[in-house]
């Protein structure tokens, strides 16, 4: 399914460069951070970036979806 969708293995999906058009959603808090680490496209390969490029670039919405007890 990832692969049909996306074009990136499970384990490799990246939001950067989907075959198709998909909806980025990130959790509201990771935007607080001064740097995150996400998949660069391939199993293993980390990119880190400012994570308001997920917002600037590639308009993911936030959500809240993670729960602090």
């Amino acid at each position: 399914m990832a692969n049909r969708h996306s074009g990136f293995l499970v384990g490799g999906t990246s939001p950067f460069g989907t075959r198709k058009a998909m909806p980025v959603y990130v959790e509201s808090r990771v935007l607080d951070l001064d740097l995150i680490y996400l998949n660069g496209g391939r199993r293993g390969y980390l990119i880190s970036i400012d994570p308001k490029v997920l917002t600037g670039l590639l308009n993911a919405k936030p959500v809240q979806c993670a729960s602090v007890d």
